[in-house]
């Protein structure tokens, strides 16, 4: 296994600002759970309606009630227009007993809440100004690409927004990760903080993907195979890339479809690191050649997969005294 040179000063500051930032996150999402238990405790259900409680129709309705507002249909009619949930539906779930010292907690709650997102706010400034002293690389051009996603770019829920996170990490790395299947911004930032924007200090793929412990290690003692598993290595990337994986659950691509092969035969937490283990292969491989992501090199390989294979069927079937004849020619 290869010794990882640290990266630069300029992306161990980025790298320390982005994990305080994660950790700003969770505090604020404590509070978001204070707010959901503040509303249970006041039998109101309004956040198992919507999706979000801190989102743009959640904070309205919080807001009103702390304002004084106790009409369900009035705070119904707060909802923005895109909310799935009928008014009615909505305006049943925020029937309940106003009791004032839950409505105080929830008040502190929702401000703590606020409170760390300004200090989030506050720390994406910071990052857009060191990601902006980082060099452009030289396979950059003025824009990114136009993507091969069949989905459109969406940012993530606490993905920066003070400033266009996959054009900087464009810039740096000079190629496009979040146009793989499952990297969003989130996860491209989190490999540019944890390795930096070159990856030359691996030897290969094989070797990137072992540091990441996202390889199966065998270990043999006395000419008899103890076990072979993966080794359990903390790394932040290992962690976002098989997050990555994960969500490819139900994709409709390639690595999707590798996914629940993988899970179909092995089990899904095989899966996840099967395919994560792809996805770091895929990321060495755009990060060290600087070419856009495409599936066609994984079409090319299934095809050759399936003509050894027939091949392999065929002299089988000769050694048997058979012969193997296509399904359309029967």
């Amino acid at each position: 296994m290869d010794s990882v040179s640290p990266p630069p000063g300029v992306i161990c500051a980025i790298r320390s600002l982005w994990r305080h930032r994660a950790s700003l996150i969770e505090m604020a999402a404590e509070h978001v759970m204070h707010i959901q238990k503040a509303l249970d405790q006041m039998n109101l259900q309004i956040h198992r309606v919507l999706n979000d409680i801190t989102g743009l129709s959640g904070l309205r309705i919080l807001d009103s009630i702390l304002a004084g507002n106790r009409d369900p249909v009035g705070l119904a009619q707060l909802c923005h227009s895109r909310v799935k949930s009928s008014q009615d539906t909505v305006a049943k779930a925020l029937e309940g007993d106003y009791r004032q010292e839950h409505v105080f907690a929830m008040k502190q709650s929702l401000d703590s809440f606020r409170y760390y997102q300004r200090l989030v706010a506050e720390v994406d400034r910071e990052i857009e100004s060191r990601l902006r002293g980082l060099e452009t690389s030289s396979a950059a051009q003025a824009k990114p690409p136009a993507r091969t996603k069949k989905s459109p770019y969406q940012r993530q829920h606490y993905e920066p927004t003070s400033f266009d996170l996959r054009s900087e990490l464009y810039r740096i790395f000079g190629v496009d990760l979040t146009d793989v299947p499952g990297i969003s911004g989130v996860t491209a930032h989190t490999i540019l903080c944890e390795i930096g924007p070159e990856i030359s200090q691996f030897r290969n793929a094989s070797a990137f993907a072992s540091w990441l412990g996202l390889c199966p290690e065998r270990q043999i003692s006395g000419g008899r195979v103890l076990f072979t598993k993966s080794r359990r290595v903390r790394s932040r990337v290992a962690l976002a890339l098989r997050m990555a994986a994960n969500s490819l659950h139900h994709a409709d691509n390639y690595l999707g479809e590798f996914f629940r092969r993988i899970a179909r035969r092995l089990g899904k937490p095989q899966a996840i690191t099967a395919t994560a283990h792809k996805l770091a292969r895929v990321v060495f491989h755009l990060l060290s050649t600087k070419e856009a992501y495409s599936e066609s090199v994984f079409m090319r390989c299934e095809e050759e997969a399936h003509k050894r294979a027939e091949l392999r069927l065929k002299k089988h079937a000769a050694q048997l005294g058979f012969q193997v004849i296509p399904a359309a020619n029967v």
